[in-house]
Order: C-alpha cells, then sequence, then structure tokens
C-alpha cells in the first residue's frame, strides 16, 4: 500500500534533510517532486495541485526558512496537510439513537460488500452488539446465500426473502422483524451493478426510503484508481452517503483514491479493507495513515492489533514458560500461529518506521522468505509426535528422515529449525535470569 508514493516522497525529503538552510528555490523544486510524485501515484491532478500550493504557502515563510531545521519543518508541513486531505480525524459510523441503528452498504458488484458486511458484523459483534445481516442483493446470483454463510460464519442472525418477494416487499417485512427483535445493529447488504446505471441509482433510492437508515455507506473498490472518485461523486449526489468503506487498499500500490476521494467526494471515510480474511477491517486513521505514507511508521495501530490478536491466557501460559525456562517446540509453534493472528508481513512491516527506506523489491523478497521460512516451519513441527515437540533432544537421524518426509522438506531445513529454537531458549533462559535479578532488587 503506497510503496511507490512513500518511496519518491522519502527521497525528496532526504535530499531536504542534507540541506543546512533552505530557500525558496529548493523548497519550489522540492514541491514539484512531491507533486509528480502525488500524479504517479493516480492522485486526481486537481486534488494534487491544491495539495502542494497549501503546502507551498505555509513553507515559504520565515518559519520555516530560518528555522534550525527546515527540513523537518518542510516534513511536518507535508505530513499536516496530508492528514487534512484524508479527512482531519477518524469517524465512526453513528450507532446512536433508536434500536436497531440501521447500516446500508452500497456499492458496485465486485467491490466486496457482501464481505464487508460480514467483516463489520463480526467488529460489531466483538465489541459485544447483537447483529444481524439483512439480504437485499436479489439480483446477484447467490448472493443471499452468500450472506447467510457469511452470517453463519460470523455467528450473528440472518434475514433474508422468501420465494417470490420482491425487493420493496422484502424491505418493508424485514424492516418491520428487524424493530420488534432486540437487534442493536441491522445491516442491510443491497444489489450493485458492474457500473453506476439509472436502475441501479433508483432502487436504491427507494430502498433508502423504505429503510430510513441512519447510516448509508458506499464500499468502494480502492484498486480501480480514478473512476473510484466518479463513482462516489455519482452514489453520494444521488443517494446523500454518510461514509465510504475502500476495499483492497492491501492490493493497491498506488492508493490515489484513498488520497483522492474523500475530498473530491466529501464525504469521510470510516473503515478499510487490507486482507481477504474477516478480521481484515480497519478503522480509518487520516494521521496514522499519513505517518505511514511518510515512513513514519504507526506503531499505535501495531499495539492495537497486537493487543486484539494475542489470546491472554496464551500470554500468561508464555511468562509461566518464561520462569521455568521450558521453552518446547508446542510453545514454538504457538507463537508462530499467534503471529499469523497479526496479518500478513507486509502489513506489518508497514507499521514500523524506516521500513518504506529499504527497497521495495528486497523488502518484497526479504518477506517472501519470512512467510516461507514460517510455514516451513510449522509444518516440520506439525509432523513431529508430541513427545518430539516437548522432547526435541530425542531427534536423531533416523526421526530427522522420518519428519523431513512428513513434511516435505529436508533435513538441513529441520536442523535450521531446531538451531533458531535452542537461540530462543537461551535468551528466554537470559530474560529468565534478568527477571529474578529485579525481583531481587525490589526486595531491597
Amino acid at each position: 500500500m503506497f510503496d511507490k508514493l512513500s518511496a519518491s516522497l522519502q527521497k525528496v525529503f532526504k535530499n531536504l534533510r542534507g540541506y543546512g538552510k533552505l530557500t525558496e528555490r529548493n523548497v519550489q523544486d522540492a514541491l514539484r517532486e512531491v507533486r509528480m510524485a502525488l500524479l504517479e501515484a493516480d492522485v486526481n491532478f486537481q486534488v494534487a495541485r491544491e495539495f502542494v500550493a497549501r503546502v507551498q504557502a505555509k513553507c515559504l515563510g520565515t518559519e520555516v526558512l530560518d528555522s534550525v531545521t527546515p527540513g523537518q519543518q518542510v516534513i511536518k508541513h507535508v505530513h499536516d496537510e496530508l492528514v487534512e486531505l484524508l479527512g482531519g480525524g477518524a469517524r465512526e459510523f453513528d450507532l446512536g439513537g433508536k434500536r436497531p441503528a440501521k447500516v446500508l452498504l452500497l456499492g458496485l458488484n465486485g467491490a466486496g460488500k457482501t464481505t464487508t458486511a460480514a467483516k463489520l458484523a463480526r467488529l460489531w459483534k466483538k465489541q459485544g452488539r447483537r447483529v444481524v445481516l439483512v439480504a437485499c442483493d436479489l439480483k446477484r446470483p447467490a448472493a443471499v446465500e452468500q450472506l447467510k454463510i457469511l452470517a453463519g460464519q460470523v455467528g450473528v442472525d440472518f434475514i433474508g426473502p422468501q420465494p417470490g418477494e420482491g425487493l420493496h416487499a422484502f424491505g418493508r417485512r424485514a424492516l418491520r422483524e428487524a424493530e420488534s427483535v432486540a437487534w442493536d445493529v441491522a445491516l442491510f447488504d443491497s444489489a450493485g451493478r458492474l457500473q453506476v446505471d439509472a436502475e441501479l441509482v433508483q432502487e436504491l433510492k427507494e430502498l433508502k426510503e423504505i429503510l430510513d437508515p441512519r447510516n448509508a455507506v458506499l464500499v468502494l473498490d480502492a484498486a480501480i484508481g480514478q473512476e473510484a472518485l466518479a463513482v462516489a461523486e455519482t452514489f453520494h449526489r444521488e443517494i446523500e452517503l454518510t461514509g465510504l468503506i475502500l476495499t483492497k487498499l492491501d492490493g493497491d500500490a498506488r492508493g490515489g483514491a484513498a488520497l483522492s476521494v474523500q475530498h473530491v467526494a466529501k464525504c469521510p471515510i470510516l473503515m478499510t479493507g487490507v486482507g481477504e480474511r474477516l478480521e481484515d477491517l480497519e478503522p480509518f486513521h487520516p494521521d496514522r495513515l499519513a505517518s505511514r505514507i511518510l515512513g513514519m511508521g504507526d506503531i499505535v495501530s501495531l499495539v492495537e492489533k497486537a493487543q486484539e490478536a494475542v489470546d491472554e491466557d496464551m500470554l500468561a501460559q508464555a511468562e509461566a514458560t518464561l520462569r521455568k525456562k521450558a521453552l518446547t517446540l508446542e510453545d514454538f509453534l504457538a507463537q508462530m500461529q499467534q503471529m499469523k493472528k497479526l496479518g500478513s508481513m507486509s502489513s506489518l512491516l508497514e507499521m514500523l518506521p524506516g521500513v518504506g527506506q529499504i527497497p521495495p523489491d528486497v523488502r518484497e523478497q526479504a518477506m517472501v522468505e519470512s512467510e516461507k521460512e514460517m510455514k516451513r516451519a510449522e509444518s516440520i513441527i506439525r509432523s513431529m509426535t508430541p513427545k518430539e515437540r516437548r522432547h526435541p533432544e530425542l531427534l536423531d537421524a533416523s526421526r530427522k528422515r522420518r519428519i523431513a518426509r512428513g513434511s516435505g522438506t529436508d533435513v538441513t531445513a529441520i536442523n535450521t529449525l531446531l538451531n533458531n529454537f535452542r537461540r530462543s531458549q537461551q535468551m528466554m533462559q537470559k530474560m529468565g535470569k534478568m527477571q529474578k535479578k529485579m525481583m531481587k532488587l525490589k526486595r531491597f
């Protein structure tokens, strides 16, 4: 996400930091490169031009040019303007008022609307809300069945149409049923098309009039670039949106739609889809995204992701293991499972400061190798018996050959895993000793 833009901007800023003192010409040259970087990232031309003009107005003053660190001042102004461009502050769904809070999801076919409905249901259920998913897409084949299956996977209630029931009749019945049961949120998944047309707009207008939802949210495919802006503008003009959800943001290396759509459509981005898993939906924080783009990382989101993914019982067990200095390969496997819950290596690396300075091809290769290594290690450990996992010292040449056949690897890979495991054991022992010393110091 934003790899090319981030690399281009960091190159510009590296040059700026090299100047002990900046002149107006230096700033103008740098901002010209910033504008080119934005355009290459598929940012709307008008948006890029206005953005650079605002940054330039802030930078060509004595506060920047005469400061001790002028380069850092320019970067700060670019960051602040990026935050404003992305919406200023984080926005949330309006789930207050009369129960249930009604949320109508809109969008074109292929944007990920139905999957996003399930992701939202999962998120709100995890927050303690009772959610019902309502299938209002009566046009796309198997759309109703897809949403019903996803509702079962997430563990929320479902309302679907009866045979031969039209959209208007179903909408009214579903609304009565949703209002008669003590659900906190009713999430309506509407029909889409391959492109916006008059029939779709009219159908959605009528559905919105029937439901009178508190939230009318457009699910938008970020990977379609400039077309996303036209889609968002049309939906907002015709149906009056309350927010946007950008999907497939993890697959859009340029990111121009994300940087342009809020400004062009005048509608806040509420959430972003960053993967195919049901947990791959994140609240949209303009300041955090701006920091990622500028290579400053996003430690806050990384910590929040870790807190959500890591099992507290697992942490307590790991602490007990640390005290006993009894790390086993079963613990090693459990730690890898916890890491996988955090998401892909690429999404985690994006949150670390300075990672953007690593060339994209080098970073990509390192991530691919790292994920391969983790899968290989998991396969090897799963091919062992429970006794071998707890007592790896039992692994002689014969056992290793058997495990290699079972895991589709070779003995060299098994030896590499065992060496890494022993290093982890040694580290745990050192940490255990440090913990004991700290406990002794506390007594004094």
